[in-house]
């Protein structure tokens, strides 16, 4: 099967074809769009300034997605497009365009969670590389990027129990705002990153929020805002001090992540972690989780960097493992079902 995937749901345009034979998966193409040097300007996603590009965009790089494949669209099997979350008028770009080109092509459609399709992102190989859809259940997945945190039960490829979420800020939103504070460029993940190796995470002491409490749910409103008290009495903000608060801001992060996550091994009986979003290509993030873990004997899988962000492979993936459930939107009575689909910027994981 050849599936191709669209994914518009914030500011990368991206289009991919995945390739599925017998569970063996192939990226055919992945390529991604990116507005950041667009909304670099504003100091964060301007929505409406999105959903112009992506207008823009989205055509072209599905094209150049089955060109880089050596496809037509009469070779695609399935299409799959992200239907939410996400900004609005984002997501109706990449509904709209996949609606039109099932309709017009004959083409089954199926709408996808972009949160699922970052849970199974993992499973991705580099492009033209070879790899196979592993089936070991249950796993915990982690979810970090700069819309979300979320921790989830994957009990098997198509039932998902949410253990917590943030009830603020997301772990990436933190990032960009204490990078902002710091006067350091947008987005503020990779920035806060490349200071952070130069400083010392211990310097400051910085809370990890709703570690003390055995729920899952995450808070990081609450350790920006101790960043921001605390640069306000710093009068010699030099490099050492940003490269130090960097560290200890990046320290507490990922301290509050790896508790909520031992908090729920301890109470779900499983072998696997998974982390994906944005915020997951942090090296620091991989190495603590990985080598915290390790002493429960309990594996930590990531995803290539290309994957951690927001991509259409991860979509086509997720379409393909849908289906695997119920079947793709097609014709019924006559009537193509597809056309009724209509974007859910709220989506939740079910």
């Amino acid at each position: 099967m050849k599936i191709l995937g669209i994914e518009t749901s914030c500011d990368e345009t991206s289009a991919s074809v995945v390739e599925v034979v017998q569970d063996n998966i192939k990226v055919l193409s992945n390529l991604v769009n990116s507005q950041v040097d667009i909304h670099a300007e504003y100091g964060g996603v301007v929505p409406e300034v999105a959903a112009r590009q992506h207008s823009k965009d989205t055509i072209p790089i599905i094209k150049q997605a089955l060109s880089d494949a050596n496809l037509a669209f009469t070779d695609i099997d399935l299409i799959a497009v992200t239907q939410g979350p996400g900004l609005a008028g984002s997501l109706m770009v990449g509904l709209e365009t996949a609606k039109t080109i099932a309709f017009v092509q004959n083409i089954p459609l199926i709408p996808v969670n972009h949160l699922v399709g970052h849970l199974w992102s993992w499973q991705l190989k580099l492009p033209k590389e070879l790899g196979k859809i592993k089936t070991e259940f249950p796993y915990l997945g982690l979810i970090v990027s700069g819309g979300h945190t979320e921790l989830v039960l994957v009990e098997n490829y198509h039932k998902y129990k949410v253990l917590g979420r943030t009830v603020d800020d997301a772990a990436g939103e933190a990032f960009d705002k204490v990078a902002k504070i710091l006067g350091l460029a947008y987005p503020g993940g990779p920035e806060i990153s490349k200071k952070a190796v130069l400083g010392r995470g211990d310097k400051f002491d910085l809370p990890r929020p709703m570690t003390k409490k055995r729920n899952f749910d995450f808070s990081f409103a609450g350790l920006k805002t101790a960043v921001l008290y605390k640069d306000k009495k710093i009068k010699n903000k030099n490099k050492e001090y940003v490269n130090d608060m960097a560290a200890s801001f990046e320290t507490a992060v990922i301290d509050t992540l790896i508790q909520k996550l031992k908090i729920a091994i301890e109470n779900y009986p499983i072998k696997i972690i998974a982390i994906s979003g944005g915020v997951s290509a942090n090296k620091k993030l991989r190495q603590e989780i990985k080598s915290t873990f390790a002493k429960n004997n309990i594996e930590v899988r990531v995803p290539e960097i290309m994957y951690t962000g927001d991509n259409a492979a991860m979509i086509a993936l997720a379409g393909y493992l849908l289906c695997n459930k119920k079947q793709a939107a097609g014709t019924a009575s006559g009537k193509k079902s597809y056309l009724e689909l209509s974007v859910n910027p709220n989506m939740k994981i079910k």
